[in-house]
Formats: C-alpha cells, structure tokens, sequence
C-alpha cells in the first residue's frame, strides 16, 4: 500500500511546527481539514502517531519513525532528481543556506541568474551555523555558508571569502573614541541572535585597548529585534548600538543615519562554503558557487 503523500506532507508539517492552526495556515488548510489528514493516515498506516491531550498533543513512537521514513524519502527523491539532471548546467533546483544578512547581500545576484535562466531554481534560507549544518547532514538544503569550519569527517568545505564586522552607531552621536566604553555603556545595545558571537569577536580582534577590556555582561540591553532588515531601525533613529556585517550597514535604506567606528584593525570571519562529505554536486552548482564569489567580492 503507498501512503498518500498529501497526508504524508501534513503530518510532516505538523510534526515540525507542532501546532494544529499553524500548520492550518502554513497549508492553506482549515485546521480541521489538517486533522482529517492526520486521521486517514492513522487509519492507513495501522498505528496511532499523535496522542491528543485536549489543546496540545505529543508524538508517538510511530509517529517519530513516520517523520524520520518522510525525511529519508525526501532525500532520495532530491538525489534522484539530481543524479537525473546532473550534467544539466543551467537549470534544476539550487537549495542553499546562510546567515540573513549574507542572504540579503547574496539575493540579487540568485535572481539576476533565473531571469537568465527560467528552469533554475534557487531556494534560498536564512539559518545559524548549527542548524545550517543540520540541513546539509539532512538532505535539507545542498549548500550552506557558515562562519567556522565544520567537522571534515562529515562535511567538504572551502573557504570562499570573508565578511567584515563593523560597530554601529546613530550618526547623530558624537564619537569619542578616548571615551567610547563609557559612551557604549550609555548607549546601550541593540540586540539580535547573532549579537553574542559578533560583540564577543569584534571586542577579541578590534586591536581598541579602550573596547578589548569591555565586560559585555554590563552592557544594558535597549532593544532586540531578530530581522535583519530591521536592526538597524532603532539605531537610525538615535537608540543604542550593535554589531553586524558591513554589507547589511551598507544596504540599509537610511545608511546616512548610522556611523561605522574606524578602527585600524579590520574585525572580519572566514567563511566556508559547506557540503555533505563525498556528495558529487550537479553541474549547475558550478554557476552558484561563481555567483556566490561575485557578490562577496
């Protein structure tokens, strides 16, 4: 008997989400449709793979091998359709992941590739190092860009660039670099997920004796705020400060508002172009790997 994929894809979807309404909605579903779906499927496979409690419900035993089966098909559908294409240079799908704000810097350049070409497809996610990973070791994604080299006995990698880091700051605040961890403290920091890492090894490599002694533990907390695009509002408009790639300091739409600290000493990561280890990639990866390179340089 072949388990209808529909249903497959639904529990799938509310196995990672474990929310009724939010899987509903991710489906374009009604929620009670979504239950229907997990119903059949129960019905079909002979085992229950939800157990209800009133508003919330945990995942069987069969429901965790059912996940892992649908992940592992996926897989194999994904390396089939590329050993079928692989010679195909220009078209196929291309699922690649990294950081927001090289995604920002790293989406014209997808785009102005498939309007050149119609039948390539580029999927494009925005993750941190370990999920990124995760993805790869997954079948998830095909690429990822992560800032620190991963274990070589599981993934390939290759430095393919560098990305600055730089201390933001409101233009309409006065730099005193003699005072600036006492103006810092003042501030206060603009939070986002990769804030700890970013201050942390900026205050290691900035080469400021004034900023290398900073006790980021004291450093009160202004705002936070996890999408990229919009970090940098509150500090256009004079509240606090943050860490984050030049690129994504440089696209901002009100770049006029803001104001890089010079420092002598470039603060910058390594990044490593990351795939599965001994995975063959399809030719067309050649052309995304290109594009990568063009637009970090």
């Amino acid at each position: 008997m072949i388990l209808n994929p529909v249903w497959l894809n639904t529990f799938k979807t509310l196995f990672e989400n474990r929310h009724f309404t939010r899987t509903a909605e991710i489906l374009h579903m009604t929620q009670p449709g979504v239950s229907q779906h997990i119903n059949k499927l129960e019905q079909a496979c002979g085992y229950q793979l939800i157990k209800r409690q009133k508003k919330s419900f945990d995942v069987t035993l069969s429901g965790e091998l059912l996940y892992k089966y649908i992940l592992t098909a996926q897989q194999q559908e994904s390396h089939l359709l590329e050993n079928l294409g692989a010679n195909e240079k220009t078209s196929g799908k291309c699922a690649l992941s990294c950081s927001g704000s090289l995604a920002t810097l790293l989406y014209a350049g997808f785009i102005e590739l498939q309007t050149q070409y119609e039948n390539l497809v580029i999927h494009l996610e925005a993750a941190p190092n370990n999920r990124i990973l995760e993805q790869i070791s997954q079948g998830q994604t095909d690429l990822g860009i992560v800032t620190e080299k991963p274990d070589p006995l599981l993934f390939s990698s290759e430095v393919i660039g560098r990305e600055e880091l730089v201390l933001v700051f409101p233009s309409s605040k006065t730099v005193d670099v003699d005072n600036l961890a006492s103006e810092v403290m003042e501030l206060g920091l603009i939070r986002h997920p990769d804030i700890d890492h970013y201050l942390r090894l900026y205050l290691a490599h900035c080469d400021e004796a004034v900023l290398s002694n900073l006790d980021v533990r004291k450093i009160k907390t202004k705002g936070y705020v996890n999408q990229i695009h919009q970090i940098l509002l509150p500090i256009s408009q004079g509240l606090g400060f943050t860490v984050l790639p030049r690129s994504t300091v440089d696209n901002f739409e009100s770049a006029e508002r803001l104001k890089i600290l010079d420092i002598d000493n470039v603060v910058a990561e390594t990044l490593y172009l990351v795939k599965k280890h001994n995975r063959d990639m399809p030719a067309r990866f050649d052309m995304i790997k290109t594009q990568i390179k063009k637009s970090l340089n």
